[in-house]
């Protein structure tokens, strides 16, 4: 067995090559999933909840559109109705009104365009679901390709359970030239 095929993991059987994955590996896949759940844990969890009165005001406006104002919501537009509804907004929440009770008047009042996150039901609830359902399908079939490519190695076998010349990963000249480039190289380090 040749030094490339020790030092990458290859069978000694040159008809079935197979890898092998190491301890670098093992701690990369750990990694990875602890700094996905902590991603996870965080946008389940949220922000924090406002502390302030004009954080409590912002919290609400940036939900809402600004009636006068192309793509902006009330709390970034600088047009005069979104200083009142600024306003309103204090106030509704200074006498003890939710944040639900103020998007649902202006709501009342604008229609439902006004506000900037589209309602979890009806035809809404599609804006909702389909990017989950998305990244659910992205990841379905990342995980089969790579079950697939696992699977089937990186040569195929023909029916006898030789591998066909035409489909090895590097030709016997190729190779040669390979171990002689990294012989060389381990040469030059020394």
């Amino acid at each position: 067995m040749s030094e490339i095929a020790r030092r990458d993991g290859w069978n000694s059987d040159p008809k079935r090559p197979k890898l092998q994955f190491g301890v670098g590996s093992l701690v990369l896949a750990v990694a990875l999933l602890a700094a996905g759940g902590s991603l996870s844990f965080v946008a389940l969890r949220g922000p924090a909840p406002p502390a302030t009165m004009d954080d409590r005001v912002r919290a609400v406006a940036v939900t809402l559109r600004c009636p006068v104002c192309q793509n902006l919501t009330v709390a970034d537009s600088p047009s005069r109705l979104a200083q009142e509804m600024r306003r309103t907004i204090a106030s509704d929440l200074q006498a003890g009104r939710t944040p639900e009770e103020i998007r649902g008047e202006f709501a009342r009042a604008y229609g439902q365009w006004i506000l900037e996150l589209p309602a979890k039901r009806g035809v809404d609830l599609i804006a909702w679901i389909a990017p989950v359902l998305l990244l659910l399908s992205g990841l379905a079939t990342a995980a089969w390709a790579v079950s697939h490519w696992s699977r089937q190695g990186l040569a195929v076998l023909t029916a006898a359970g030789e591998v066909e010349e035409s489909d090895r990963v590097l030709t016997s000249a190729d190779r040669s030239l390979l171990e002689r480039a990294l012989a060389s190289d381990l040469e030059e380090r020394e």
